[in-house]
């Protein structure tokens, strides 16, 4: 095991190549309405901070973590008995009290693990709350006057229409900057460096995240792979841990990471070189985490795209992968494509126990490097939000709105997996069936696709539940599907990824569809068009309304406690 200090940073650098870097990031920045940072080659951390304060794209994990903390959007816990599973039920307890959208982060700055202490810290729920949808490209989330309930869907409603803009700009293409290669003596990630047999896993804050659970896991680890045909690739597979230096590498059929190893095999190939990320910045992990771009494309360069500034890269040590000088830890070796191993099973995404497997990819593991006490992120897989959605839904969105022209807005809830709710403007008998198969169909996740009218907020559980419970008929507006595209790892489904699906068309049905000759208004519809002022004298006396009034159960640590399923 090596360790160092990082030396001064060097203001010197190739001139040329960082001026045309420069200006390329500062035109995305300009399209982001930031600005772009400069910093010498190595020091884009370092430059994360002006006057002592942070600044966007916050260069690290640990960076992005500190702005959640300053907002009141961290719960730090000192120590966690996860032999217990302390950490899990936590989890569940602050979703019970503050909803999937308003339930902070946990910071555990040690856990019990197999019967020892171990120092993290280690995080978990880094961006479920709404307000990080904003955040993470460095903007404000949303307030002002009225439920605090009410700031997080305005919150995601400003980032998607910020986003959507963007990607119009932008002609529905990715963002791309190349990537700034440092020097690994100025890599943090290169802090320590451990190799060979020295090397233990068990060492590190990863946890076992449920009983049913096989073993620790590595489950937020975005693994590296490179295919002279297919380019390159990064996404989160979750990683059994199964001994010091042996790891479970489990992309799902289908996967690009899949497909790169199994090309492998199939050209006889014995070992695959791979690198495993953990704890990287913000929105190359949400790339990690998404679909955003497909065949080979360089997505570290698209994720400097689109923070508006290049990321800092350096060369693995044992193989030429080039991964995020910023990182907390990579763990590298090589996959035994010869060598297939049980693996599982492991809570996932639906929320329920992951089907153990017969056989799945190994990995051996040949050197970790990481920042000194590094930072680990855990995922409680189908229990909290993973990532921030906003940018994928304003991609998806953008792509759905060329095959469907009238459609207005288009949603996923996290905690409703396998529904989507589109809302259209309907000019036309047939149109709400028409745009739910086509959902169906553009959307494999879609089991249960509602399509509303252009009056509901798909954002507003209420509203959509409403329109479906007021609005529709199951017989003539809806269709099952008996056959589409799924997803693997939906446990209701007997043949995966295969899956049965369902429209309901909760539009307004019109005569020609069999509805009624005429559908009332809405008593809220009413009321603006009746009586508009009514709101503004509200508003006007907002805050003489809730003087001296305290939300149960009080005030606590100066700060009113909010009511269940509203934000921290």
């Amino acid at each position: 095991m090596s360790q160092r200090k990082n030396p001064p940073p060097s203001t010197t650098g190739p001139d040329l190549d960082r001026r045309q870097l420069l200006g390329a990031a500062a035109g995305i920045a300009a399209g982001l309405g930031l600005a772009a940072t400069a910093a010498a080659p190595g020091t884009a951390e370092a430059a994360s901070r002006r006057g002592g304060k942070l600044q966007w794209p916050y260069a690290s994990f640990r960076d992005y973590i500190e702005t959640l903390e300053a907002r009141g959007l961290v719960l730090r816990v000192p120590r966690i008995d996860q032999d217990k599973y302390e950490m899990t039920a936590l989890t569940y307890r602050l979703l019970d009290e503050f909803g999937w959208y308003g339930a902070p982060a946990i910071l555990a700055e040690e856990v019990k693990q197999d019967g020892r202490w171990i120092k993290g810290p280690v995080i978990t729920n880094h961006q479920g709350h709404w307000f990080t949808e904003a955040l993470i490209w460095g903007r404000e989330p949303a307030s002002g006057p009225g439920p605090l309930s009410d700031l997080g869907p305005q919150t995601y409603r400003e980032t998607l229409a910020f986003l959507t803009n963007l990607i119009e700009t932008n002609k529905g293409r990715n963002p791309s900057i190349p990537n700034n290669p440092v020097d690994a003596a100025r890599a943090p990630v290169k802090e320590v460096i451990v190799r060979g047999d020295a090397v233990n896993l068990l060492d590190f804050a990863f946890i076992k995240s449920n009983p049913g659970d096989s073993n620790r896991y590595v489950n937020t680890g975005s693994v590296f792979t490179e295919d002279k045909e297919l380019g390159k690739n990064f996404g989160t597979y979750r990683c059994e841990i199964k001994g010091p230096r042996l790891m479970g590498v489990n992309p799902e059929p289908g996967q690009t990471g899949w497909k790169m190893l199994m090309e492998k095999k199939k050209r006889g190939e014995k070992r695959c070189p791979i690198s495993i990320v953990v704890g990287n910045d913000p929105i190359a992990w949400f790339i990690s985490s998404s679909v955003i771009s497909k065949g080979g494309a360089d997505e570290l360069a698209i994720a400097g795209g689109f923070r508006g500034q290049a990321i800092d890269v350096v060369k693995s040590e044992t193989n030429d992968i080039m991964i995020p000088a910023n990182a907390e830890m990579v763990i590298e070796g090589e996959v035994l494509l010869d060598q297939m191993q049980p693996e599982g099973p492991f809570g996932e995404m639906y929320g329920y126990l992951g089907l153990k497997k017969d056989e799945n990819f190994v990995m051996e593991v040949t050197c970790v490097t990481h920042r000194r006490q590094p930072w680990i992120l855990n995922q409680f897989t189908g229990v909290t939000r993973g990532f921030c959605t906003a940018p994928l839904e304003a991609f998806s969105f953008y792509r759905v709105s060329k095959a469907i022209p009238n459609a207005v807005a288009f949603h996923s809830p996290v905690e409703w997996t396998g529904i989507g709710v589109l809302s259209i403007k309907k000019t036309a008998a047939g149109q709400g069936l028409k745009a739910g198969k086509q959902i169906a169909n553009l959307v494999p996740i879609t089991k249960v696709a509602i399509v509303v009218d252009d009056d509901v907020d798909v954002l507003n559980r209420n509203e959509v539940m409403q329109a479906v419970g007021a609005r529709w008929q199951p017989f003539p507006a809806a269709e099952i599907i008996q056959e589409a595209r799924g997803m693997a790892l939906d446990p209701s489904s007997p043949k995966r990824p295969m899956s049965s699906k369902i429209v309901i068309d909760a539009t307004r049905q019109l005569p020609d569809e069999g509805g009624p000759p005429m559908y009332p208004e809405r008593n809220r519809d009413l009321l603006a068009k009746l009586a508009p002022e009514s709101f503004d004298l509200v508003k006007a006396n907002w805050e003489k309304y809730l003087d001296g009034w305290k939300p149960y159960p009080g005030p606590a640590a100066g700060v009113s406690r909010p009511r269940r399923g509203g934000p921290w």
